[in-house]
Protein backbone atom coordinates (compact mmCIF):
# COMPACT_ATOMS: atom_id res chain seq x y z
CA UNK A 1 0.00 0.00 0.00
CA UNK A 2 1.08 3.62 -0.45
CA UNK A 3 0.60 4.61 3.26
CA UNK A 4 -1.92 3.69 5.73
CA UNK A 5 -4.30 6.56 7.25
CA UNK A 6 -3.14 6.88 11.28
CA UNK A 7 -4.44 10.21 11.84
CA UNK A 8 -5.12 13.60 10.91
CA UNK A 9 -1.75 14.70 11.29
CA UNK A 10 -0.14 11.98 9.69
CA UNK A 11 -0.37 10.87 6.09
CA UNK A 12 -4.23 11.62 6.03
CA UNK A 13 -3.01 15.13 6.09
CA UNK A 14 0.30 15.43 4.65
CA UNK A 15 0.35 12.72 1.93
CA UNK A 16 2.72 10.14 1.09
CA UNK A 17 5.52 11.96 -0.61
CA UNK A 18 8.50 10.66 0.42
CA UNK A 19 10.58 13.67 1.73
CA UNK A 20 7.26 14.68 3.72
CA UNK A 21 8.80 12.12 6.62
CA UNK A 22 11.76 14.37 7.38
CA UNK A 23 9.72 17.48 8.39
CA UNK A 24 9.40 17.45 11.59
CA UNK A 25 6.53 20.38 12.54
CA UNK A 26 3.12 21.11 10.86
CA UNK A 27 4.56 24.33 9.23
CA UNK A 28 7.61 22.55 8.04
CA UNK A 29 5.59 19.52 6.42
CA UNK A 30 3.06 22.51 4.96
CA UNK A 31 6.10 24.77 3.63
CA UNK A 32 7.81 21.60 1.42
CA UNK A 33 4.45 20.65 0.15
CA UNK A 34 3.21 24.37 -1.45
CA UNK A 35 7.14 24.14 -2.89
CA UNK A 36 6.48 21.25 -4.46
CA UNK A 37 2.97 22.48 -5.60
CA UNK A 38 4.78 25.82 -6.65
CA UNK A 39 8.41 25.19 -7.92
CA UNK A 40 8.08 21.28 -9.46
CA UNK A 41 3.94 21.15 -10.89
CA UNK A 42 2.55 24.12 -11.93
CA UNK A 43 6.39 25.71 -13.00
CA UNK A 44 6.46 22.80 -15.05
CA UNK A 45 3.24 23.15 -16.18
CA UNK A 46 3.48 26.61 -16.92
CA UNK A 47 6.42 26.06 -18.40
CA UNK A 48 5.89 23.24 -20.96
CA UNK A 49 2.73 25.05 -22.37
CA UNK A 50 4.10 28.90 -22.34
CA UNK A 51 1.06 29.68 -20.07
CA UNK A 52 2.92 32.24 -18.04
CA UNK A 53 0.00 34.98 -18.72
CA UNK A 54 -2.35 32.53 -17.95
CA UNK A 55 -0.83 31.26 -14.71
CA UNK A 56 -3.09 33.01 -12.23
CA UNK A 57 -5.74 31.04 -14.07
CA UNK A 58 -4.14 27.80 -13.48
CA UNK A 59 -4.16 28.79 -9.89
CA UNK A 60 -7.84 29.52 -9.59
CA UNK A 61 -8.58 26.13 -11.06
CA UNK A 62 -6.28 24.22 -8.94
CA UNK A 63 -7.99 25.81 -5.62
CA UNK A 64 -11.64 24.63 -7.34
CA UNK A 65 -10.65 21.08 -8.21
CA UNK A 66 -9.03 20.84 -5.33
CA UNK A 67 -12.27 21.29 -2.79
CA UNK A 68 -14.53 19.51 -5.05
CA UNK A 69 -11.96 16.52 -4.80
CA UNK A 70 -14.54 13.03 -4.92
CA UNK A 71 -17.44 15.23 -6.12
CA UNK A 72 -18.80 15.18 -9.62
CA UNK A 73 -18.26 18.15 -11.92
CA UNK A 74 -17.30 18.50 -15.22
CA UNK A 75 -15.67 21.64 -17.66
CA UNK A 76 -18.95 23.73 -18.22
CA UNK A 77 -19.97 23.43 -14.21
CA UNK A 78 -16.13 24.81 -13.57
CA UNK A 79 -16.23 27.41 -16.19
CA UNK A 80 -19.70 28.43 -14.16
CA UNK A 81 -17.57 28.63 -11.16
CA UNK A 82 -14.87 30.87 -12.74
CA UNK A 83 -18.04 33.49 -13.55
CA UNK A 84 -20.00 33.18 -10.50
CA UNK A 85 -17.10 33.23 -8.05
CA UNK A 86 -14.08 35.14 -9.70
CA UNK A 87 -16.06 37.02 -12.49
CA UNK A 88 -14.04 35.88 -15.20
CA UNK A 89 -14.82 34.08 -18.49
CA UNK A 90 -13.07 30.95 -19.31
CA UNK A 91 -14.64 28.93 -22.17
CA UNK A 92 -15.47 25.12 -21.01
CA UNK A 93 -13.21 24.06 -23.82
CA UNK A 94 -10.13 25.58 -21.83
CA UNK A 95 -11.03 24.42 -18.74
CA UNK A 96 -10.91 21.21 -19.97
CA UNK A 97 -7.23 21.91 -21.99
CA UNK A 98 -6.43 22.89 -18.57
CA UNK A 99 -7.51 20.27 -16.75
CA UNK A 100 -5.51 17.96 -19.12
CA UNK A 101 -2.05 19.69 -18.35
CA UNK A 102 -2.74 18.89 -14.57
CA UNK A 103 -3.33 15.34 -15.83
CA UNK A 104 -0.40 15.10 -18.40
CA UNK A 105 1.79 16.58 -14.96
CA UNK A 106 0.67 13.22 -12.78
CA UNK A 107 -1.08 16.25 -10.06
CA UNK A 108 -4.52 14.52 -10.85
CA UNK A 109 -6.18 12.20 -12.00
CA UNK A 110 -9.58 11.66 -13.77
CA UNK A 111 -12.47 8.83 -12.82
CA UNK A 112 -15.46 9.12 -15.50
CA UNK A 113 -19.06 7.49 -15.18
CA UNK A 114 -19.63 4.31 -16.06
CA UNK A 115 -23.59 2.83 -16.43
CA UNK A 116 -23.06 -0.18 -14.75
CA UNK A 117 -26.67 -1.49 -16.25
CA UNK A 118 -26.11 -0.03 -19.76
CA UNK A 119 -22.69 -1.34 -19.65
CA UNK A 120 -20.87 2.18 -21.15
CA UNK A 121 -19.04 4.50 -20.13
CA UNK A 122 -19.69 8.04 -20.38
CA UNK A 123 -17.89 10.85 -20.69
CA UNK A 124 -19.12 13.39 -18.43
CA UNK A 125 -19.28 14.23 -15.29
CA UNK A 126 -16.30 12.57 -13.55
CA UNK A 127 -14.14 12.70 -10.57
CA UNK A 128 -10.91 14.51 -9.88
CA UNK A 129 -8.51 12.89 -7.59
CA UNK A 130 -5.29 14.30 -6.75
CA UNK A 131 -1.91 11.94 -7.01
CA UNK A 132 -0.74 12.76 -3.25
CA UNK A 133 -3.91 14.09 -1.10
CA UNK A 134 -0.53 16.01 1.10
CA UNK A 135 -0.32 18.73 -1.93
CA UNK A 136 -4.03 19.03 -2.28
CA UNK A 137 -4.37 19.70 1.28
CA UNK A 138 -1.83 21.91 1.67
CA UNK A 139 -3.15 23.69 -2.06
CA UNK A 140 -6.03 24.35 0.55
CA UNK A 141 -4.06 25.31 3.40
CA UNK A 142 -5.24 22.36 5.32
CA UNK A 143 -8.43 24.19 6.32
CA UNK A 144 -10.60 21.41 4.50
CA UNK A 145 -9.74 17.96 5.67
CA UNK A 146 -12.67 16.22 4.88
CA UNK A 147 -12.44 13.02 6.19
CA UNK A 148 -14.69 11.29 3.91
CA UNK A 149 -12.89 13.42 0.67
CA UNK A 150 -9.50 12.34 1.49
CA UNK A 151 -10.28 8.74 2.44
CA UNK A 152 -11.56 8.38 -1.07
CA UNK A 153 -8.63 9.77 -3.10
CA UNK A 154 -6.61 7.46 -0.76
CA UNK A 155 -8.36 4.73 -1.67
CA UNK A 156 -8.43 5.45 -5.20
CA UNK A 157 -4.66 6.32 -5.50
CA UNK A 158 -4.26 2.42 -4.34
CA UNK A 159 -6.44 1.19 -6.59
CA UNK A 160 -4.81 2.24 -9.55
CA UNK A 161 -1.19 1.73 -7.55
CA UNK A 162 -2.57 -1.67 -8.02
CA UNK A 163 -3.28 -1.48 -12.14
CA UNK A 164 -7.18 -1.09 -11.92
CA UNK A 165 -9.23 0.44 -14.63
CA UNK A 166 -11.03 2.93 -12.29
CA UNK A 167 -14.44 4.22 -12.68
CA UNK A 168 -17.63 5.91 -11.00
CA UNK A 169 -20.47 3.50 -10.95
CA UNK A 170 -23.74 4.73 -11.98
CA UNK A 171 -27.00 3.02 -10.65
CA UNK A 172 -30.17 3.91 -12.16
CA UNK A 173 -33.66 2.19 -10.95
CA UNK A 174 -37.41 3.19 -11.81
CA UNK A 175 -39.23 4.13 -8.28
CA UNK A 176 -43.35 5.73 -8.04
CA UNK A 177 -43.99 8.80 -6.43
CA UNK A 178 -47.65 10.00 -5.95
CA UNK A 179 -48.78 7.28 -8.54
CA UNK A 180 -46.12 8.35 -11.05
CA UNK A 181 -43.24 6.40 -12.42
CA UNK A 182 -39.99 8.37 -11.84
CA UNK A 183 -36.09 7.70 -12.60
CA UNK A 184 -33.10 7.57 -9.72
CA UNK A 185 -29.48 7.07 -9.95
CA UNK A 186 -27.16 6.21 -7.51
CA UNK A 187 -23.37 5.97 -7.22
CA UNK A 188 -21.03 3.78 -6.77
CA UNK A 189 -17.48 5.32 -5.22
CA UNK A 190 -15.43 2.72 -7.44
CA UNK A 191 -15.90 0.01 -10.29
CA UNK A 192 -12.82 -1.20 -10.27
CA UNK A 193 -11.55 -3.68 -13.32
CA UNK A 194 -8.41 -5.18 -13.85
CA UNK A 195 -8.36 -8.21 -16.41
CA UNK A 196 -11.54 -10.62 -15.46
CA UNK A 197 -12.02 -9.15 -11.95
CA UNK A 198 -14.22 -6.34 -10.78
CA UNK A 199 -14.77 -4.88 -7.57
CA UNK A 200 -18.14 -2.66 -6.51
CA UNK A 201 -16.55 -0.46 -4.01
CA UNK A 202 -17.77 2.23 -1.45
CA UNK A 203 -16.00 4.52 1.00
CA UNK A 204 -17.67 5.26 3.85
CA UNK A 205 -16.55 6.72 7.03
CA UNK A 206 -18.65 4.68 9.68
CA UNK A 207 -21.45 2.25 8.96
CA UNK A 208 -22.24 2.26 12.71
CA UNK A 209 -26.06 2.79 12.23
CA UNK A 210 -27.87 0.53 10.48
CA UNK A 211 -29.33 3.80 8.25
CA UNK A 212 -26.13 4.62 6.99
CA UNK A 213 -25.05 1.23 6.55
CA UNK A 214 -28.24 1.23 3.93
CA UNK A 215 -27.60 4.10 2.22
CA UNK A 216 -23.89 2.81 1.61
CA UNK A 217 -25.43 -0.66 0.35
CA UNK A 218 -28.36 0.49 -1.54
CA UNK A 219 -26.47 0.87 -4.64
CA UNK A 220 -24.53 -2.17 -4.50
CA UNK A 221 -27.76 -4.08 -3.46
CA UNK A 222 -29.35 -2.86 -6.78
CA UNK A 223 -26.19 -4.38 -8.55
CA UNK A 224 -27.80 -7.77 -10.40
CA UNK A 225 -24.25 -9.24 -11.40
CA UNK A 226 -21.68 -11.37 -9.53
CA UNK A 227 -19.45 -9.71 -9.23
CA UNK A 228 -17.64 -8.71 -5.38
CA UNK A 229 -19.00 -5.24 -3.38
CA UNK A 230 -17.26 -4.15 -0.88
CA UNK A 231 -17.68 -1.21 1.83
CA UNK A 232 -14.74 0.23 3.31
CA UNK A 233 -14.59 2.36 6.15
CA UNK A 234 -12.71 4.61 8.45
CA UNK A 235 -13.59 2.45 11.59
CA UNK A 236 -11.61 -0.75 12.90
CA UNK A 237 -13.31 -3.73 12.39
CA UNK A 238 -12.62 -7.28 11.81
CA UNK A 239 -14.33 -8.16 8.09
CA UNK A 240 -17.34 -9.16 7.93
CA UNK A 241 -19.84 -9.84 5.18
CA UNK A 242 -24.21 -9.07 5.54
CA UNK A 243 -27.20 -11.08 4.47
CA UNK A 244 -26.47 -10.06 0.86
CA UNK A 245 -22.74 -11.19 0.67
CA UNK A 246 -21.53 -7.49 1.37
CA UNK A 247 -18.22 -7.55 2.45
CA UNK A 248 -17.10 -4.78 4.80
CA UNK A 249 -12.95 -4.54 5.84
CA UNK A 250 -11.49 -1.36 7.48
CA UNK A 251 -9.49 1.05 5.25
CA UNK A 252 -6.34 0.36 6.88
CA UNK A 253 -6.62 -3.27 6.14
CA UNK A 254 -7.86 -2.77 2.42
CA UNK A 255 -4.43 -0.60 2.20
CA UNK A 256 -2.32 -2.48 3.66
CA UNK A 257 -3.57 -5.87 2.41
CA UNK A 258 -4.18 -6.61 -0.91
CA UNK A 259 -5.67 -10.28 -0.59
CA UNK A 260 -8.34 -7.74 1.58
CA UNK A 261 -10.44 -7.39 -1.26
CA UNK A 262 -11.11 -11.04 -1.84
CA UNK A 263 -11.90 -11.80 2.20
Amino acid sequence: ANFAITTQHGAFAYGGMPAIMSKGTHEEKGKYLKDLFEKTYIADIVERHRMLNDKAVLEVLLDFISAAVGSLTNAAKLSKTFDGVKHVKIAPQTVSAYLDYFVDAFLVSKSYRYDIKGKRRMGSPWKCYFADVGLRNARLNFRRQEENRVMENIMYNELAAREYDIDVGSVEYNFKRAGKSQRAQLEVDFVANKGSKRYYIQSAPTVAEEEKRMRETNPLNRISDSFKKIVVVKDDMIPWHDENGVLYVAVTQFLLDEEAMDI
